[in-house]
């Protein structure tokens, strides 16, 4: 099936409504980008969803009933889902199993990413420089659909997408891991062209409107920024870290090309 069509069949087939869908979908092992319940919602068949995606680490997100009726105007009994295309790791199995490959980590972390379009555009960029793992917080994200899917054009597909509750720990663990941690903010003086970028190495840019949280950018080894010499203050997202990729593939070129 090509892209074109296979992003279709996914705008068809990744949203689904109502306790016993989401619980055969449970039971048939598939992968959720985001679970949807109505604020107080009561009775056994809830308590036995809540008590189940809880056990396969899926987060809820608690809303009012009115959201759920913007997503659909069927009979939703209180709860809706998304899908996602494709399967969810967790660092802490992958970054091990990279140094047993004998590969040097090359990570991009993104903080509260939240448009679906940098996000595809992102990964797009991402795969082709040759990160490894791009890591992403379970909440306040941009979906990984059908939309995101296609900015990619399907790079998503080939990258390890890991979803986790705690993008401050995911740093701490990296950085346990022998692996250096590197902010891409404005707020800081020091410029990534003068800035030495060893792999192995985890970049993190920020969401579009607050940037990089203070507890990340606190815990971080270097917080870099691109040069600006025009009126406009900043650059889109998906932009800069195209840049700041890119300095890091000219910088690691000769590691890249082997490991490739």
């Amino acid at each position: 099936m090509c892209l074109k069509n296979r992003t279709f069949a996914l705008m068809e087939k990744d949203f689904i409504f109502g306790i016993h869908p989401i619980m055969e979908a449970l039971e048939a092992g598939k992968t959720f980008d985001k679970v949807f319940v109505q604020n107080g919602l009561l009775g056994d068949n809830v308590k036995e969803l809540k008590i189940r995606l809880g056990k396969e680490g899926i987060h809820i997100n608690y809303v009012p009933v009115e959201k759920l009726n913007r997503l659909t105007r069927k009979n939703h009994q209180g709860v809706c889902a998304f899908l996602s295309p494709v399967q969810f790791y967790r660092t802490e199995d992958i970054v091990p199993q990279l140094f047993e490959a004998g590969k040097i980590p090359f990570i991009l972390i993104l903080d509260r990413l939240t448009d679906v379009r940098n996000f595809g555009a992102i990964c797009r960029t991402a795969e082709i420089v040759g990160v490894d793992v791009v890591v992403i917080p379970d909440t306040g994200a941009a979906p990984v659909n059908a939309d995101s899917i296609k900015t990619s054009a399907g790079a998503v597909y080939n990258l390890k997408i890991c979803k986790e509750k705690n993008l401050s720990k995911v740093v701490e663990f990296l950085q346990h891991s022998g692996i250096k941690v590197v902010c891409a903010t404005e707020k800081t003086e020091e410029i990534i062209y003068e800035s030495t970028l060893s792999v192995p190495l985890a970049v993190v840019m920020g969401n579009e409107e607050t940037g990089i949280s203070k507890e990340i950018l606190q815990k971080a080894d270097a917080r870099l920024k691109l040069p600006i010499f025009g009126k406009t203050g900043s650059l889109n997202v998906s932009v800069a870290c195209g840049a700041f990729l890119y300095e890091i593939v000219r910088q690691n070129f000769t590691t890249f090309k082997e490991n490739s």
